[in-house]
């Protein structure tokens, strides 16, 4: 096990958005995909349910209603219905959202931060470097960053709780990329790893339960094929990425830990194979 202290894994979606299939995956077909907007549910034995992300919520097309944020909905088409947010899902399930204690955002596109405001007491964990490269953006810039910050409460600075250089860390197993992960809680259950590339300062998490390890690689991948077959996203992507060579870095340490540990469940948000396999259908 990787982590110290297993907690039980929901792996979840909220909404999802439609893309060419060539953009996300070399060699992949012009025809739109669904790329489901994952989350996860994590129920910690002593803080509660954590959630990993939140996918969509409706509040996405009250924010993309008019210019210049209304051409976000047009580039990626999205689709959600009422009752797949994560709050209605978590209610459904008897979890209140006044119960959640800790979001763990992974960064700060859109389609991961869009039920964040439906959680009152969260407190929010980010790696500083994320929030601080969108948050003081313009309206065009932040549209090209994936950023609606609109999305965020008001009280959202208040109430988040920032990693940097200076937060605990903790060793990795040898055969890893990473040498050390951030350690969240400071009891060795979420362990962060920056993944930058896809977005500044996006992070990636290592958590145990049910006999299995998982990374949650965020958007370090839109698919499970992508580190399998050796694919990058088609060169276009780039345009959207906030560093192309971080991008090809971890793109390739997800290769190693892939190769290197064979039975870890890599996770990437937007994976349908991921979900399918190892989706919940529902709250556990």
């Amino acid at each position: 096990m990787i982590t110290s202290i297993p907690v039980s894994v929901s792996i979840l979606s909220a909404g999802y958005c439609l893309h060419p299939e060539l953009l996300t995956l070399k060699g992949g077909t012009m025809r739109p995909v669904a790329f489901p907007a994952g989350y996860a549910l994590l129920r910690h034995p002593r803080h509660g349910p954590i959630l990993f992300d939140t996918g969509y919520s409706s509040r996405f097309f009250e924010e993309t209603a008019k210019l210049p944020a209304s051409l976000y909905r047009h580039i990626t088409p999205v689709v959600f219905k009422e009752g797949e947010s994560a709050v209605e899902r978590l209610q459904e399930a008897g979890i209140a959202p006044e119960e959640i204690r800790y979001i763990v955002l992974s960064h700060f596109h859109a389609d991961h931060i869009g039920g964040v405001r439906d959680f009152p007491r969260a407190q929010f964990i980010y790696l500083r470097k994320s929030y601080e490269a969108v948050h003081r953006l313009g309206p065009i810039k932040a549209l090209r960053a994936g950023f609606l910050p609109g999305l965020l409460p008001e009280d959202f600075t208040a109430r988040s709780l920032p990693v940097d250089e200076y937060s605990p860390q903790r060793p990795l197993p040898p055969g890893f990329p990473f040498t050390e992960a951030y350690d969240l809680l400071g009891d060795g259950s979420l362990l962060a790893v920056e993944m930058s590339g896809h977005a500044a300062g996006m992070i990636g998490l290592f958590v145990s339960g049910g006999g299995y390890d998982y990374l949650l690689c965020a958007d370090t991948v839109w698919s499970s094929r992508a580190f399998r077959e050796n694919r990058r996203p088609h060169p276009a992507a780039g345009l959207i990425m906030s560093d192309r060579k971080e991008y090809r870095h971890n793109f390739d340490r997800l290769r190693v830990i892939h190769e290197n540990f064979p039975g870890l469940r890599i996770v990437p948000s937007h994976c349908r194979e991921a979900l399918a396999l190892w989706g919940t259908g529902g709250v556990q």
